[in-house]
């Protein structure tokens, strides 16, 4: 049997990946209560496909646009503003005629803590200019459902990157 090659290189005796249970997320130099749920941070290049006109039976390929997919926080429904007060940034109804948006700051840098099973942080991003593009404020209600009130907010952003000074922990 070939040894096993450690991918946690400060825990060599782990063998399994991280679960994905553990996190945060902050922005405004605070952290948001009791997000439930984050989607995945995906972004996606576009491929550019080009002949050369000597060359008529291959073509080639290279990057284009590169777009970064929308994040959606999910959490319980309490009664901390964070999600409502961002979004009536972007637009809020019964506004004054041109003050519906507040464009010095509807857009913010968040950042997303994901921990080991210890609580330990051993990965961070950093999201740039994030603003809410959709924000639910119930969800539909049912008297004969037995669940909770989950409100959500999708934040359209304009990039992301892994925060490096983060490393892997020991682990207890």
């Amino acid at each position: 049997m070939l040894p096993r090659m450690s991918e946690f290189p400060a825990n060599p005796m782990r063998l399994d990946p991280y679960k994905n249970f553990k996190f945060r997320v902050k922005w405004d130099g605070r952290y948001i209560a009791a997000i439930s749920r984050v989607t995945g941070l995906m972004r996606s290049t576009e491929v550019v496909e080009h002949r050369e006109g000597g060359d008529p039976s291959t073509s080639r390929k290279s990057p284009g646009l590169t777009q970064f997919g929308p994040i959606t926080l999910e959490r319980g429904l309490t009664n901390d503003t964070a999600f409502e007060n961002w979004a009536n940034q972007v637009w809020k109804l019964g506004a004054a005629s041109g003050s519906e948006v507040a464009l010095n700051e509807f857009r913010k840098d968040i950042y997303l803590e994901f921990c080991n099973e210890a609580g330990q942080l051993v990965r961070a991003y950093k999201i740039y200019r994030c603003w809410p593009s959709e924000y639910q404020a119930l969800p539909d209600l049912d008297a004969n459902s037995n669940a909770v009130a989950i409100e959500h907010i999708k934040l359209e952003n304009e990039g992301w990157e892994r925060d490096t000074s983060v490393v892997e922990p020991v682990q207890p």
